[in-house]
């Protein structure tokens, strides 16, 4: 029988909300499993909350297990789910689904976002590192020429010792950007208002204003989340005040960016640019950015894909058992912090 709190022996009733795609790219058969071992698993998988066949499953349900694809969560799919006390998400951000009501109801909420992080601040840390050393450029002019040069006579503006990064917010995977760059002999720029004395003190880096952050910088690295305060936060002016030859670097949404400065500074010529993320995805056939041979664009590859995605389930599975056994979520959402966060 199921107790009422979680608690030693509590199994919650749970149910999985997202798109059948999500589920089988994050959960497998061994995930699957594990998550039956602590939970009492109703199946199918939903991805419309509104059916009959969801709604006799959200009248039981305890937990729900959450990712890509999951509709909102509102007023009227918690009437249905008259029992539901937690949502583990097992992608990022939960802005599409968790709402107002969940948090009215006194919701527990859970993401599994520093695991996304991961990857994420993992493809910046190379993308640095190549645009750093030019290694697009010189492999493409190496490919045109098969004449290989001493390297004595490259510019000193190519290479990494010394460069400086500037970071944009110390979101999640701003900061575990940083913790990546460490042990490279870069110097490391922030600014992210939010962020406190303390803050930068542990991070190690220097907190500078927006401005000085890309007059500064050898590569400015975006990772803040797209809010209305944030939305062409990187304006043309910033874009124009940037290094000849310096990089843009974008993993986090198209819109923080003025796209049409940046083509008109990238088309130019002067500063260069690595774009996970456009406005919108995908770019039009015509879009300057595709033939900018100083542009690389990446289909949003940077999150979590392929066998990256355990990393979420099994986030996902040790939060659950925490909730479950009455220890609390290691990584709560909080409704404080929900509105400036991815």
């Amino acid at each position: 029988m199921t107790h009422s709190q979680p608690g030693p022996g509590f199994r919650p009733r749970a149910a999985l909300a997202m798109s059948p795609e999500a589920a089988a790219a994050v959960l497998d058969r061994e995930s699957l499993d594990a998550l039956a071992a602590l939970c009492d698993l109703v199946l199918p998988v939903l991805d419309d909350l509104t059916t009959p066949t969801a709604r006799a499953v959200l009248a039981d349900v305890e937990l729900l297990v959450t990712g890509w694809g999951c509709p909102p969560l509102d007023g009227s799919v918690l009437r249905a789910a008259p029992r539901l006390r937690a949502v583990v998400h097992t992608a990022g951000s939960v802005r599409a689904h968790i709402t107002d009501a969940c948090w009215e109801r006194g919701i527990e909420v859970s993401s599994a976002a520093s695991a996304n992080a991961v990857p994420v601040a993992e493809y910046t840390l190379a993308m640095i590192l190549l645009t750093g050393k030019q290694v697009l450029e010189r492999a493409r002019a190496y490919r045109t020429s098969r004449n290989r040069d001493d390297g004595l006579s490259t510019p000193g503006t190519v290479g990494n010792f010394r460069r400086t990064v500037g970071i944009l917010s110390a979101s999640l995977i701003g900061r575990r950007v940083i913790e990546l760059l460490r042990p490279h002999d870069l110097d490391v720029l922030l600014h992210d208002p939010y962020a406190t004395g303390a803050d930068v003190a542990e991070l190690g880096v220097t907190r500078v204003e927006l401005d000085e952050l890309f007059a500064r910088s050898d590569t400015v690295s975006v990772h803040t989340p797209l809010l209305p305060a944030t939305r062409g936060l990187v304006s043309r002016e910033l874009i124009e005040s940037m290094r000849p030859g310096a990089v843009l670097i974008n993993t986090a949404r198209g819109a923080v960016v003025d796209q049409d400065a940046l083509a008109d500074a990238a088309v130019a010529g002067r500063i260069r640019a690595v774009l996970d993320v456009t406005d919108p995805e995908v770019l039009p056939p015509q879009h300057p950015l595709w033939e900018c041979a100083n542009v690389l664009i990446t289909p949003h590859l940077a999150g979590s894909q392929g066998n990256e995605c355990r990393r979420l389930a099994d986030l996902a599975l040790a939060e659950i058992g925490r909730w479950a056994s009455g220890a609390g979520f290691l990584h709560p959402v909080r409704r404080e912090r929900a509105a400036i966060q991815a």
